[in-house]
């Protein structure tokens, strides 16, 4: 016959019950904590982990367009600069009386009489427009040569063309004055 198991009657179960029945305690008690606690750390513990993956990626595609934002902000500060000196070459306005004012500077300085000054009208090409002016100037050889290397040395764009040299005069210390007949032409940026 079976026994017959009564609820306050634990102590008087074999050995082999009670293992059976502790056994079954601690299953339905692992269960529970497996099912309750650990299955909810586990999964947050997944999900934070997923999380620090996607913010480590963020943060590593923030990184790069950092470089890539700091990169491009250079290469625009460099073209500016650029800009800025090749508008002091080649500006969109002609700027004649900046133009005739270090053409005069220059003479000046290096001990030139300038006779006249005539501007002529403006040559349009494709990339830019060519802006003329007649000049009569009256100086020596190393003025002159003092001169043309000063206006070589202008930030501006100019060429000296149609250079025309002849004798002006002779001084009493043999040396000669010339007078010269040049057009300086300087350019300027189609609109």
């Amino acid at each position: 016959m079976a026994a017959k198991l009564q609820v306050g009657n634990f102590g008087q179960l074999p050995a082999s019950g009670k293992v059976v029945i502790l056994g079954l305690l601690i299953g339905i008690l692992t269960a529970a904590y497996y099912a309750g606690i650990h299955m909810n750390v586990q999964e947050a513990t997944t999900a934070a982990i997923n999380r620090h993956r996607a913010l480590e990626s963020e943060l590593q595609q923030a990184r790069d367009r950092q470089k890539q934002y700091l990169k491009l902000r250079e290469e625009a500060t460099a073209r500016e600069a650029l800009d800025k000196q090749n508008l002091r070459i080649l500006p969109v306005t002609a700027e004649i009386p900046a133009f005739l004012d270090d053409l005069n500077r220059l003479a000046e300085l290096s001990g030139l009489q300038m006779e006249q000054v005539r501007p002529a009208g403006e040559q349009r090409e494709q990339f830019f427009t060519k802006v003329p002016v007649q000049l009569s100037i009256r100086g020596r050889y190393h003025e002159l040569s003092k001169f043309f290397y000063n206006v070589s040395r202008l930030e501006r764009a100019i060429n000296m063309e149609d250079i025309k040299l002849t004798v002006a005069s002779k001084e009493a210390d043999g040396a000669m004055q010339l007078a010269v007949a040049v057009r300086a032409t300087t350019f300027r940026r189609n609109n």
